[in-house]
Order: C-alpha cells, then structure tokens, then sequence
C-alpha cells in the first residue's frame, strides 16, 4: 500500500470530529463522566498558554525585521502594509459588529464553573479583576521590568511591546543584526513546531472539553456554539464576497474567477487547514496572472503576516462569545482594547494549523474580566473554524498582490483577463 494515502482517522481533522461526537455523547448520557473529564481540556488549555510569549516574539520579530530584504523598504512595501492595515481593520470591525449584533455566547446558565477555572469555586466574583486599572496603570503595566520579566509575567501586551522594539531595532541595525534574526528564524521553526506538537492534543481536548460542557450546562449548550460557527462562516463569506468582491472589482477583476482560477490551492488550504503548504503555487500562479515577481514575491510573503482577515474576524468573534458565555460585560473601550491587541497578536497566524487559537489566548489575555481558561468552551468547535480561517487569509493575500501590483504599475491586466477567463471558460468544458 502507498504511504502517500493515509487512513482517514489519521486526519486531525476526523479525530478532532469524533472526539467531538464523543464527548456530546458522553456528556449527555452521563454527566458526571463527562465532568470527570474536565482536566483534559484544562490541560490542553495549560499547553496552548504555555507557548503564547514564544509564538507572539518570533511572528512579530520575523513579521518586521524580515521588511529589512532587498526592496522591501521601498514604495511597494509601505503600499501594501496600508492595504493590510486598512483591510485587516475592517474585518477586526466586521467581527466586532457581528459579535454584537448576533450575541452568539448569551445563553449559557447565569452562574457556571469556568472549564479550566482551577480549585476556586467558579464564583462571578473570582473571575473579576479587584478594580479597573486607570490609564497610566495600564500604560506602566504594559512596560516589563526586565527584558526577560516580559515572558515570564503573564502580560501578553509586555511581550507585545518587547517585540515590536526588538523588531524595529533589528530592521534599523540593517546587516548586523542578521545573525539574531537567523537564530529568531531558526527558534521560531522550532516554536511552530511545538505548535504542532500541541495541537496533536487537540482531540483529548476537543473531548474533555465538551464532554465538561455538555455534561455541566446541558446539550442546550451546543445552540450557542452552533450560532458561534454559523455566525463566524457567514461574516467571513460576506467580507470575502462584499469587501474583497468590492475591493476587485474596483481593482478591475472578477473575484470569483479568480477564485476558481486557484480553486487548486484553495482546496489544499481547506484539506490543511493552513495557507502555508499554498504559499509557492499562489505566488507561481500570481506571477502566470500577469504579476510581477517582485511585487508577488514582496506582498504574499508579507500578508501571511501582516494580513490575517480570517483570523481577524475570528479572534473578535471567539472573544466577545467567551466575554457573552461568561457574562462578562465588555465597555466599548475595553472591545477596542481587543481589537487594537488581536490586530497585533494575530500576526504570523496563518502558517500553522491552530495558531489562531494561541493568539486567541494572547488576546484573552489583555482583559482580566475574560478569563482565558473559559477558551475551553470553544475548543471542541475551533477545528471546524480553522479552515474557514485559513481560507478568509489566503483569498484575502492573492486579491492584496494583484491590487498593489495594479497601484504599481506592474500588473499585466490584459495577461489578467485572459487567465481568469481561460480558467473560467474550461470551469464549463467537458
């Protein structure tokens, strides 16, 4: 037998579903089993924290030191990175809005036991901070001690900040800095690769998690999480057919041919649930489009992370459903304050499978009256958003190359046409 096929329940995927399936069931049928089973998305939940300083350096630092390359510094690069700024906002915004609107999270009991709350007794009063910190408290708190105080302080926005200056030091030191940031490169394939490894938890998770959930709350508890996945696949269909279809058209191309014109990629993005592995064949087939190769090997390589629409949307939504689930209510400021950190802390999500919910947790991590334990509530559905995630990034970095390639000048339109319609054409050949 061929080693390229694998058995279907080698797929995360598949035991992702099945310990889903599982843990409804066993929640349902016996509660107190279900229960019982708590530490194991309590655990899961401990690994995904464990790694969030790490991920949140080595994206940042590489995101913004790796501008440093030949021409990346030029017009092209400061275009694109105010392409991404503002498209990426928007879908922070769109998230923010839908959260709000839908309140997929209202409908959990008033008074529950947060997965992963520890020893305490779960108490409303427990997951409160002892007061609201002023202005100048939280701007004090966000600058670490020590260097190394920032990792080791639970403060994601510490880790924020030390990143960000390491970043811009290392891009002004020019040449010098560039062993550091091969050694940053080599440390952040080792830190992606825990990840993975992480993750490879996932189904003991996905299964102590809702097993707890349905056992604790009733199977009524899966109408929220149901309204959660239904809520976040909608926005992302209409950011990618409204705000992208907008921005393409006005660009003057047909989104939707240009989709089925990388319908290859698209559908090794969903098998994946991660845009890396389509990285090279969407730059390949940019550059066939009638892009140029500087531009295409500048702007999709940048928007991997500097421009994250899925997760964008993503990281608001899941936030505000654990702030809503939790009875938690967030002031306008403190939604700002989340969307102003996950614009930041989503950086560098793309490349790996399940990455979003690391920086998810980093998100969490900036209001103290969301506890980031309660991200277990979430955990048995997060497989089943990775891959709308991951296709949201991925549709929203080819239509950003195309568009700055335009502002550029180096985008060969009628080559354009003539691809998409070619691919358009053999969509109804035989």
């Amino acid at each position: 037998m061929s080693r390229s096929e694998p058995r279907w329940y080698a797929s995360l995927y598949m035991q992702v579903l099945l310990s889903v399936l599982v843990g409804v069931a066993l929640g349902a049928l016996a509660p107190s089993w279900g229960i019982a089973l708590k530490p194991l998305g309590d655990g899961f939940i401990k690994l995904v924290k464990m790694i969030i300083a790490p991920v949140i350096f080595c994206t940042v630092v590489g995101g913004i030191a790796g501008l440093r390359e030949p021409g990346k510094l030029g017009r092209v690069g400061l275009k694109a990175l105010a392409y991404f700024l503002v498209v990426s906002t928007l879908a922070l915004l769109l998230g923010l809005l839908v959260a709000n609107g839908l309140r997929p999270g209202e409908g959990f009991a008033a008074q529950i036991s947060l997965p992963g709350a520890g020893a305490g007794t779960g108490s409303r009063a427990e997951l409160l901070p002892t007061h609201r910190r002023t202005v100048g408290e939280f701007a004090l708190q966000i600058i670490p001690d020590t260097a190394l105080g920032a990792f080791t302080s639970g403060e994601i926005l510490q880790v924020l900040l030390w990143s960000v200056l390491f970043g811009l030091a290392a891009l002004w030191a020019g040449e010098r800095a560039r062993p550091a940031l091969r050694g940053i490169e080599s440390l952040g394939a080792i830190v992606f690769g825990v990840v993975r490894l992480v993750m490879k938890f996932a189904p003991l998770g996905a299964l102590g998690a809702m097993a707890y959930t349905v056992g604790q709350f009733g199977i009524q508890a899966l109408a929220p999480l149901s309204k959660l996945l239904f809520g976040f696949y909608l926005t992302s269909a209409l950011f990618v057919l409204l705000v992208l279809g907008g921005i393409a058209r006005w660009s003057g191309f047909s989104l939707l041919r240009l989709l089925h014109y990388l319908r290859s990629e698209l559908l090794i993005v969903l098998g994946t649930a991660s845009s890396e592995a389509a990285l090279p064949p969407l730059i390949d087939k940019l550059e066939r489009a009638g892009c140029s190769g500087s531009v295409a090997g500048l702007v999709v390589p940048a928007g991997y992370s500097f421009n994250l629409d899925g997760t964008n949307i993503y990281m608001t939504l899941a936030a505000l459903f654990i702030a809503q689930a939790t009875h938690v209510q967030l002031t306008w400021r403190e939604q700002a304050l989340l969307l102003a950190v996950a614009a930041i802390s989503s950086k560098g999500a793309a490349g790996v499978s399940g990455s979003g919910f690391v920086t998810l947790a980093a998100t969490l991590s900036v209001v103290p009256a969301v506890p980031v334990s309660a991200m277990a509530l979430i955990l048995g559905i997060d497989r089943f958003m990775s891959e709308c995630r991951a296709l949201t990034n991925f549709i929203g970095n080819a239509v950003a190359t195309l568009v700055v390639a335009g502002w550029e000048g180096e985008l060969d339109r009628a080559r354009l046409r003539e691809v998409l319609h070619a691919s358009g054409s053999r969509q109804s050949g035989p």
